[in-house]
């Protein structure tokens, strides 16, 4: 009899130990946000931990890229005077990339003045980016993940499905893990600014303009009301998380403050703001969004010139959460 409660006893503890590893192995394989959309993803490989990762909830590729943009003169652009644009100018290639349109898409794949180029968007940190898109000198694509991380997009490349973190550039998951994409200056300002300042400039348009309710903002308030998604990091007393900030290599500069002094001259950088754009995350159309201002940064170069140099208008949240050794500046 004790032989066979022995084996009996000994038989439930194999079995638990089975169903143990088996239900590690699940555990495992849901370890990834959407990990069965992504077979060529190597997550053997990641400079972060699987659980900074959350699905902001459209799958892969659910928010489409726009890999064949269109774009218009500056007369047939029908886009109102305080919109927010993202502007680029390579070798005298000068195109305007409306927030109105990023919305829906976050990933605009281009290619100005003979540089392949990936204008990026990210609504839920106001990041606005520009990224030369050969890697090793290597050109792809880009696309949008469906997965945040501190609330930023998580961009992939298309040719290892490597995940890339939107606001620095980095590699964070996959074959590319380490590597850090070339960031382009390009200008933050209202359509009006850009048409003013670039008469024979283009102007991105939708592909197909019933495809998105273009114009309309579906966050509607977020500046004031959020949410942020898997943040936890803390911005300094007196600081409101949601506040605007701007943002050069590691130092950011208070909006508030830049707003007061229009312009800002902090050793070899030169900040300026002048009024006339819209939030692109308050009212529910675009255009009729708070006034934030237009804002262009530049650093003098070695002749005592200023030019433009990369820089983004994003939350303190978002530099605070991405950021190793901040410099608040205020």
């Amino acid at each position: 009899m004790t032989r066979i409660i022995y084996t009996f006893l000994l038989c439930l503890i194999l079995t638990a130990s089975i169903c143990t590893l088996a239900a590690a192995k699940s555990g495992n394989a849901q370890t990834w946000p959407n990990q069965n959309q992504w077979p060529r993803t190597d997550f053997s490989q990641s400079t972060v931990s699987a659980s900074e990762f959350k699905s902001g909830g459209p799958p892969k590729d659910g928010i489409p890229s726009i890999d064949n943009p269109v774009f218009v003169s500056i007369s047939d652009a029908k886009y109102d005077p305080r919109e927010p644009v993202i502007a680029l100018d390579i070798n005298g290639d000068v195109r305007a990339y409306p927030l109105s349109v990023l919305m829906w898409h976050e990933i605009v794949n281009d290619t100005v003045g003979g540089t392949p180029v990936a204008i990026t968007f990210c609504p839920l940190c106001n990041a606005s980016v520009v990224f030369d898109r050969r890697i090793s000198d290597t050109e792809t694509t880009f696309g949008v993940s469906g997965i945040l991380r501190k609330s930023d997009m998580v961009m992939y490349d298309r040719a290892t499905e490597s995940w890339w973190q939107q606001f620095t550039g980095k590699a964070i998951v996959g074959e590319q893990v380490g590597k850090i994409l070339i960031r382009l200056p390009s200008r933050h300002i209202s359509f009006e600014t850009f048409k003013r300042a670039n008469p024979n400039g283009k102007v991105l348009v939708p592909n197909n303009p019933k495809q998105r309710d273009y114009g309309r903002n579906p966050y509607i308030n977020y500046e004031s009301n959020g949410p942020y998604f898997n943040v936890f990091a803390k911005v300094p007393s007196g600081y409101e998380k949601m506040e605007r900030v701007i943002v050069s290599g590691e130092t950011a500069w208070r909006m508030s403050s830049l707003k007061k002094r229009k312009t800002w001259v902090d050793g070899d950088i030169r900040l300026i703001w002048t009024a006339g754009q819209a939030s692109a995350l308050d009212a529910a159309r675009v255009k009729d969004g708070r006034d934030v201002g237009n804002v262009i940064v530049e650093r003098r170069n070695d002749k005592g010139e200023w030019a433009l140099t990369p820089y983004d208008v994003t939350y303190a949240f978002v530099y605070a959460s991405f950021s190793d050794e901040p410099d608040w500046r205020e």
